[in-house]
């Protein structure tokens, strides 16, 4: 796995691929990039963004924020390989200041924290499995940690048929192989 674009360009970042975690394809990760860069409905100052990254794994999404000059990522992830590994890959890159990792279940920290940082971009990479990922927006909606210009980011399987417009306004849909790209706000 590499890093796409800015200054960590081609550099690779380790990854583990199990039945519960599975790292985001890179020609996936190009296209949702070249959306944000480049489509009208992207009204996001990018390189000074705060980001949040739910269910980041090994931080494939993140990190690609952090190379393209974010302000700084929250990662959140539950599962514990995985976290080492993202954990790995943030000290490996020397972006330890601009990130902040967060190995924890991502409902419960929703629901007990309270944010003072508001965010510009919120990912959401769940496993394909869960649908429990439509409480977090539900909690992400209800507190309020978004800026009043965001976007949210879901990737989720290509065949899903899941309620997410209920609780989002879906802006773009696009699909790539087995993934769907789901880009909206609140």
């Amino acid at each position: 796995m590499r890093i796409i674009s800015g200054k960590f360009r081609g550099k690779k970042i380790s990854f583990t691929k199990s039945q519960i975690t599975r790292p985001l394809r890179d020609y996936v990760k190009e296209n949702i990039f070249n959306i944000i860069t480049h489509d009208k409905i992207f009204k996001l100052n990018f390189p000074n963004a705060n980001i949040l990254d739910l269910y980041s794994g090994v931080g494939s999404f993140g990190i690609e924020c952090l190379s393209r000059n974010a302000n700084n990522v929250v990662f959140l992830e539950k599962n514990l390989k995985a976290f080492s590994i993202l954990k790995e890959n943030i000290v490996n890159l020397k972006i330890s200041s601009k990130a902040k990792l967060i190995h924890v279940d991502i409902k419960s920290y929703i629901e007990r924290f309270n944010f003072e940082e508001k965010f510009d971009l919120i990912f959401l990479d769940p496993p394909f499995n869960d649908n429990s990922y439509l409480e977090i927006i539900k909690l992400v909606k209800e507190k309020k940690i978004f800026k009043e210009i965001h976007k949210i980011i879901i990737h989720r399987e290509k065949n899903c048929e899941d309620e997410i417009k209920k609780y989002i306004n879906i802006d773009l849909l696009k699909k790539y192989g087995r993934s769907q790209i789901i880009f909206g706000s609140f």
